[in-house]
């Protein structure tokens, strides 16, 4: 049979985000799958250098909607270590309880997407509406349902009431009752099993040669989460269990975060249930010293890494941003390899790709051999390109 080649993307109806897809295929088979990356580049590495810490806080939130809290928790964890700040352990739960209501969001957001990319439209329906559920705790708490502006160096900004705990414990129970019954729709389910089960093959070696993170790495049977492995905020206090699968498929992931929900409505109700008396946040310094750290996280997808080189100001130096849809595209690729282009939409979606937070860019001096250009060669570069193009 002979080989033709299928371009999908950067901008096609089913892509939410620009990202190119070349496919060699014969017949309906995948032989290889090429992704091309970086059509969505924003700059906001390059733009951290330009503002404190402070401003940078509300800059890294916007790195990624879904995931703002988590990148924001990222940062100014790097800059309290970088300040040998301690913090109170109660702006810590609070830390806490927001980075797991931002998973069960990210989690039931993908629940969704995953069953519409299957035709299983009724579940999309059911995990959407109960997201309304955990925005509107997020706002009843921040004020916002989005950028929740919770963080700050030194802990929290705002604090967490009676009234507001009694309806994150309600919000949780409803929530895990609705779940119990996703599980069983998840694992029972004939034709939703029929789209999930043996397809996007990864298995455990294969995840652990290609750095695979997050969901996609447990649901092929690695244990790797960083709120295990190595505890920040207050996870080192709460009792919860870190989800794996050995299936090695769309359904394995699809398994880990579901029931990585259940794991989170038992966090949340344990740092409510358990919430510390005192203080929200510590004052700190907004001179950081010299020095550079290596901060990382959690995220609903995995792996977050936070570069971070100080340089005495109240200005970073450099902040280097990986998150883990870029560690996770290698093994996407890998997982495409031998399969059907009709699954190609789930296979993907399985990954819970973030192109916007993926994309980067290094911009390379040719003169002068750098990789780099700092502000002002950037600027002088910007004019002479539109003097050009005049």
């Amino acid at each position: 049979m002979a080989e033709i080649t299928i371009p999908i993307g950067p901008q096609h109806p089913a892509l939410k985000e620009p990202i190119n897809i070349t496919l060699k295929v014969e017949g309906e088979v995948i032989v290889e799958p090429i992704l091309r990356i970086g059509y969505n580049h924003r700059g906001i590495e390059k733009a951290m250098e330009a503002r404190s810490y402070i401003q940078n806080i509300y800059l890294a939130e916007r790195v990624c909607g879904i995931c703002s809290h988590v990148h924001s928790s990222t940062l100014v964890q790097g800059a309290e270590e970088l300040l040998e700040l301690e913090i109170p352990r109660r702006g810590l739960y609070i830390r806490t309880i927001f980075l797991e209501l931002e998973r069960i969001h990210s989690h039931l957001l993908w629940l969704g997407v995953a069953a519409h990319e299957v035709g299983f439209d009724t579940l999309f329906m059911y995990t959407w509406r109960d997201r309304e559920i955990v925005m509107d705790l997020l706002e009843l708490i921040s004020g916002n349902r989005v950028n929740y502006a919770m963080n700050t160096v030194g802990g929290t900004r705002r604090d967490i009431n009676d009234e507001q705990k009694k309806k994150l414990l309600k919000g949780m129970d409803a929530l895990e009752e609705r779940t119990k019954y996703y599980v069983k729709i998840a694992t029972t389910e004939p034709t939703f099993l029929k789209r999930v089960e043996g397809v996007g093959i990864l298995k455990k070696e294969v995840a652990k040669k290609l750095c695979a993170v997050g969901p996609t790495a447990r649901g092929s049977g690695l244990r790797m989460d960083i709120r295990k492995d190595d505890p920040y905020a207050a996870y080192d206090e709460i009792p919860f269990e870190a989800i794996t699968s050995d299936l090695c498929d769309v359904m394995g992931r699809t398994v880990v975060r579901v029931k990585e929900l259940l794991e989170a409505y038992k966090i949340i109700k344990y740092a409510v249930n358990n919430l510390p008396a005192g203080e929200i946040r510590k004052k700190a310094r907004r001179k950081i010293p010299e020095n550079e750290i290596l901060s990382y996280t959690e995220a609903p997808r995995g792996e977050l890494l936070y570069y971070i080189k100080s340089n005495g100001t109240e200005k970073p130096e450099r902040v280097k941003i990986r998150t883990p849809t870029l560690a996770n595209i290698p093994s996407t690729i890998e997982m495409l390899k031998g399969g059907y282009i009709a699954d190609i939409p789930i296979v993907f979606a399985a990954m819970d790709p973030c192109i916007a937070c993926m994309d980067r860019v290094i911009l390379v001096d040719k003169k002068n051999n750098e990789r780099s250009m700092n502000w002002e060669a950037l600027r002088r570069y910007g004019i002479k390109w539109y003097e050009v193009k005049r």
